[in-house]
């Protein structure tokens, strides 16, 4: 039984200390190589958390903690970091993720009511416009708070603040995630029944490894610029 032990407790690989340093799309499907098998254990993981609904929110957080790591290089005990994050962020992700779905729900159903409306009043088509540029701007948010939640702990109104920071230096990498995740459940309606197993295999951690991969950097500027500016007025003075 070690090597069913192994499998969910062992460190994940690594990389070559004198590898050529990749950015962009080349580090993501580096990473997503290296690391495919660990993305669906990671999905395995996930739905088995989520299956009691409640825990849906908390079994997100703690795929994105992992996520993260993986994004990071950092060595990783799957098992373990997962049920570490699953339960550390339990309560926290609940609110946020009732927050969040509150916030979506409302500017989908605005979108969906003004679309409607404006095929007779051309008027709400400014609303309309309002409503999608508003929700957008809520699942790149999202994004990034989650992301910044598991890689730091912050005060409530710190967390949402530097959320918003990023979400407004950097919208588009998260908006590229959003879109490779959207692609991700196309293709599993399109190519159906064959992709039946999509969602069972990899389409949650994947999709959960690419929002962190495409939000990372932000996160990162965003988490590093109070001591620059510190730093900064240090220097003035």
């Amino acid at each position: 039984m070690q090597w069913l032990r192994d499998m969910w407790t062992k460190e994940g690989p690594g990389i070559a200390k004198d590898a050529p340093a990749k950015t962009g799309l080349a580090l993501f499907a580096d990473i997503l190589v290296r690391e495919w098998w660990e993305i669906v254990k990671l999905n395995i993981l996930f739905i088995l958390a989520s299956l009691l609904v409640v825990t849906l929110p908390a079994a997100l957080i703690a795929m994105a903690r992992v996520s993260v790591a993986l994004v990071e290089d950092r060595n990783t005990y799957l098992l373990r970091d997962f049920t570490e994050a699953f339960l550390r962020y339990f309560w926290r992700a609940t609110v946020w993720g009732l927050a969040l779905t509150g916030a979506l729900a409302i500017g989908i159903h605005a979108i969906v009511t003004y679309a409607a409306g404006a095929r007779d009043n051309l008027l709400l088509s400014v609303p309309l416009a309002i409503a999608l540029v508003a929700t957008a701007f809520a699942a790149v948010l999202a994004c990034h708070l989650i992301v910044l939640m598991v890689m730091r702990d912050l005060p409530v109104l710190r967390l949402l603040r530097l959320a918003a920071l990023a979400s407004v230096i950097r919208p588009l990498p998260a908006l590229g995630s959003l879109a490779f995740v959207a692609s991700l459940w196309l293709a599993h309606i399109l190519f159906y029944p064959v992709s039946v197993f999509m969602p069972a295999t990899f389409n949650f951690s994947l999709g959960m490894f690419a929002v962190a991969f495409g939000v990372h950097r932000a996160a990162v500027l965003v988490l590093d610029l109070p001591e620059a500016m510190q730093l900064h007025r240090h220097f003035i003075k």
